[in-house]
């Protein structure tokens, strides 16, 4: 007889996944693979703290695999990516979290840590490393009269070897550092709204950096993705897996409706969709919308798979990506 750690895990979710959330994770997760056996491609969207919480370990392969296309992220995902992977052995974890008093509180901001949640970021090891190298690819842009979008400065980065040296995990547990070698299609709307958008702007307040225009925003993002979108449909059905809600979910999405309603040019709906959410329908947000609601918004067909997991999305992401992995 087999031991639980013997099986794998689409086998395990097949036996054990059988209803509720538990049920739909694994309709969901069964789709994304007949959509991609049948040569479609996937664009997933990172909202939350998904580099935070180490959901590159699993994101990585699964781009090395061609599991994932393209990927829209929060400003905060992208960065927090290199953070982790130039100072996670200076990270603090706090498990007691929910008993912090804001006493508790200021000394961990006194000490120089920013937390999400049970995990605390070290502003010098992580936000001014990778400032003060990020910072050397804006000036020089900026002196030769280039615009780029914000995550070429991250791509040219990683790619360059020289965070190499302050590595602090295996680089194979870096997301942006895979997306980067395979030069994945990276969309990141709202990137002011992180803290190196932040720092860009402090530089300018300071004189050196002279024109905030020359970061493209999330405006050409859009125009990328049109293009994407539109040459990607003529050969592929393209899916969407979109974890937790807001402008990384939203931003996307609306390509669709975009090229139809407002180029008036035909596009084929988004052929899959899946949100990993704990939003509440009721309240009116975007991030608790039913599937449905998107049909409307001319974002979904009325035959397209959805679904939506109402759970933690770091416990139902991995497993996903693992079942489609076929570990």
């Amino acid at each position: 007889m087999k031991t639980l750690s013997e099986h794998k895990i689409r086998q395990f979710l097949k036996k054990y996944y059988l209803h509720f959330n538990a049920a739909t994770l694994v309709d969901a997760s069964e789709e994304y693979v007949k959509l991609l056996d049948s040569g479609g491609k996937m664009m997933v969207t990172l909202a939350g703290a998904m580099s935070t919480a180490e959901l590159g370990k699993i994101l990585a392969e699964m781009i090395r695999r061609d599991k994932v296309h393209a990927i829209t992220c929060t400003g905060a995902n992208l960065e927090e990516d290199v953070f982790n992977l130039v100072a996670n052995k200076h990270y603090k974890r706090v498990p007691n979290y929910r008993q912090f008093s804001p006493a508790d509180e200021k000394a961990l901001y006194d000490e120089g840590f920013n937390r999400v949640t049970d995990t605390c970021i070290p502003e010098d090891e992580a936000m001014r490393r990778v400032e003060k190298e990020v910072m050397n690819l804006w000036k020089k842009d900026e002196d030769e009269d280039r615009r780029r979008l914000p995550h070429e400065y991250l791509y040219e980065l990683l790619l360059s070897g020289i965070l190499e040296k302050h590595y602090e995990i295996d680089p194979n547990d870096s997301w942006l550092l895979a997306a980067a070698q395979k030069n994945l299609p990276l969309f990141v709307p709202g990137w002011e709204d992180s803290t190196l958008g932040n720092m860009f702007v402090s530089q300018h307040f300071k004189g050196k950096l002279k024109h905030l225009g020359m970061i493209k925003s999330g405006l050409h993002y859009m125009e990328e993705l049109i293009k994407w979108y539109k040459k990607e449909t003529t050969s592929h059905k393209i899916g969407f897996f979109q974890i937790g809600g807001g402008i990384a979910g939203d931003f996307p999405i609306c390509v669709v409706p975009l090229i139809i309603q407002d180029l008036k040019q035909k596009a084929p709906f988004w052929s899959y969709f899946c949100q990993i959410s704990d939003s509440t329908t009721s309240y009116g947000s975007y991030s608790g919308a039913v599937p449905n609601e998107k049909i409307t918004w001319g974002k979904l067909d009325g035959d397209t798979p959805r679904f939506i997991i109402e759970s933690d999305a770091t416990i139902v992401a991995p497993l996903v990506f693992a079942y489609v992995l076929d570990w």
